[in-house]
This record gives structure tokens, sequence and C-alpha cells, in this order.
């Protein structure tokens, strides 16, 4: 027990480490950042069954420069065209989503649709429950510059209203910026092709380039496939966190945060139900198996702390605040468990579709 101690132990002092670097480095996106040269671009949203998030989110595009803003409704019941409708700007443009072809995941037909509606030279996608402040599309432009990128995303800030949605949507943040230092994104691993589809801008020819969403046009991460697609082709990779100025609430509960991660985790895992279930093993005894067995040695109570430490940096950088949190961590792992439960079920349902 006490090897196992060390072992975990030892994975956590890598974690944070890997946090710490980060935490200097990982570039964020800040007011007042902009670049010149910016060239005509189109803000791309794919929308299905938003009604109730659209009219907090579309005032944040409308606030932005972009010469064009396609909103693509891709058969919402939930009135989310009207809602669309009732935004008067000329740039905006309500698109009718065509029916999905058989072989195609519902997002990558509709992103694939809005390419095709776009004329900007700039590519811009945003889900539809991202909220961008004045001054987010300026500050992604100058970051894709100074990256020099073919490929852009932005990992949002993220916001959460439930304890259950607390416990897990902060393990995005603190996952990326453990395991993957800015400096190390150019290396030629599959590892460190990253991309996030919640805000993904292409240069239209690079998005050409690599096949667009065609090339992955039944893949549920499709933002990791065309990341990975990407350097494969030789593009180069950008990534910077929201800041202030590009937010999201994935999930409306801990009910749709499971149903939301599970959907992805599968794949994120390989595939492999191994993989899956030793991936949940290790988490508990990574994070709740420390404090059970803290008075059993130092070890384990250096993995206790420093698991703690991990979400507070993360926190940190993200400019989320909300350390409280950190008192969740032992609970974490355990709230996780359905989500796995949902990825082995090789199946997940997700807005009214079955994905394998």
């Amino acid at each position: 027990m006490a090897v196992v101690g060390a072992l975990v132990a030892a994975f956590h002092l890598v974690k944070t480490a890997g946090l710490v670097a980060n935490a200097r480095s990982f570039p964020v996106l800040a007011r007042g950042q902009r670049a010149p040269g910016r060239p005509r671009t189109s803000l791309l949203v794919p929308a299905r069954d938003e009604a109730r998030r659209l009219p907090y989110t579309i005032p944040g595009l409308l606030a932005q420069p972009a010469e064009e803003i396609l909103i693509l409704d891709d058969g919402s019941t939930d009135g989310t065209a009207a809602i669309v409708r009732g935004f008067a700007d000329p740039r905006l443009r309500l698109i009718t989503g065509t029916p999905r072809p058989d072989g195609w995941i519902g997002k990558n037909w509709a992103c694939h649709q809005l390419a095709q509606a776009a004329t900007g030279d700039l590519l811009v996608y945003a889900d539809a429950d991202v909220t961008l402040r004045p001054g987010a599309l300026d500050a992604v432009w100058a970051q894709l510059r100074r990256q020099r990128a073919d490929v852009f995303s932005v990992f949002p800030r993220q916001q959460t209203g439930t304890l259950g949605e607390r416990m897990l949507v902060p393990l995005i943040d603190e996952n990326l910026l453990a395991f993957l230092p800015h400096q190390l994104l150019d290396l030629p691993i599959r590892a460190a092709a990253v991309a996030n589809g919640q805000l993904l801008a292409f240069r239209r020819a690079a998005y050409e380039h690599v096949g667009g969403h065609a090339a992955v046009a039944d893949q549920i991460v499709e933002d990791l496939e065309l990341a990975r697609l990407s350097r494969r082709r030789g593009l180069k990779l950008g990534l910077a966190l929201g800041g202030d100025l590009i937010s999201t609430r994935m999930y409306d509960g801990y009910p749709a945060t499971v149903r939301g991660m599970g959907k992805s985790m599968r794949a994120a895992h390989g595939g492999s139900d191994l993989v899956l279930a030793a991936s949940a093993a290790f988490n508990v005894t990574a994070y709740t198996v420390p404090w059970l067995l803290w008075r059993r040695g130092a070890a384990w109570r250096v993995a206790a702390l420093l698991g703690l430490a991990e979400r507070l940096l993360a926190n940190a950088k993200t400019g989320r605040g909300a350390y409280a949190e950190a008192v969740l961590v032992p609970f974490t792992a355990p709230a996780a468990l359905p989500v796995y439960a949902v990825a082995l079920r090789r199946t997940a349902v997700w807005k009214g579709r079955r994905y394998p």
C-alpha cells in the first residue's frame, strides 16, 4: 500500500508541476488585445434547441466586428428560429439546416453547411451556449496572429450553477492545463494536437486544406480529430483561455453534465472499455482514496493535499475563482462514475439524437 501511495503522490507532483508551468505561460484572451489585418470574418453558430440560450448569447455575437454572423437552425423544435429572427442586424442571417445525411454527426453536418454558406476568409465557430463579450473577436485574431496559427481555439471560462457541475466541469480546464504545457503544442505527437469546438477559428484556406468538417463527418469529438488532421497536414495549431471575454455554461445540472460528458468520454479514451474502466479506477484511487488513507503515511497526505492544490491552480489560471470548490475534490471521482457508465454503454443520446 505504501508503494501505491508513493505512485499516486508522484502522479500528483507531475500534474501540479504542469499546472504551475501553464499558470505562467498559457495565453489568456484579454481586453485591448488586437492586431491589424483581420480578414473578412464569418461568425458561425450551429444551434439545435437553443431557444433558452440564444437570447443571452446573440447580443454578444452582435457586439463583435464580424462582417457576417450565421446561425444555423439544426432541426430545432423549441422555437430557436423565432428567437434568431427577433434580432435585427443586417449582418445576422438565419439558415435552416437540411436533413442530416447518413454517416454524419449532427453538429458536424451543421458546421459543414455553415462553412458552405459563409463568405469570410476567417471562419469562427462558436457553440450556441458560448457568450462573447466586446473585444472577444479582436483578441481571438490577435492571439491567432501572435501564435501564427492556422487553426485556433479557445477554452471558454466555465460557468457552473449546481454542485454536480462544480465537481465535474472544471476538470476540463484542469486536465488541459496540467497535461499540455503550451510550449509543447507544436510537438509532432498525437497528444499535443488539441482543439476545442466551443470556439474554433480557421483560416479558410486551412479549413479547405484539411477537408473541413466533411473530413470528420462521423466523429463525435470532431474538434480533436480536426486538430490531429490539421497537424498531419502541416498546419499550426493555437490555443488560449477565454479569460473575461469568452465564457460558457455547458450544462444545466448534474444529469445533463453526465450525459454531455459521457457522450464524448468513450472517444477520448480510444473507444476501449478497458481504458475507461482503468481510468475510472485510477481517478478514485488518486482523488478519493488518499483521504480515506490519510493516516496511512505521508505519501497519501501529500496526494490528498496536492489534489486540492490542482483545483485551486486551475481555477486561478482560468479566472473562475470559486476556490471553495477545492473541498469537492475528494467527491469528484465518485461523481464521475456515472459519466463512465454512459460511455461504457457504447451509445449516447444528446438533444434527441443517438450516437454510437
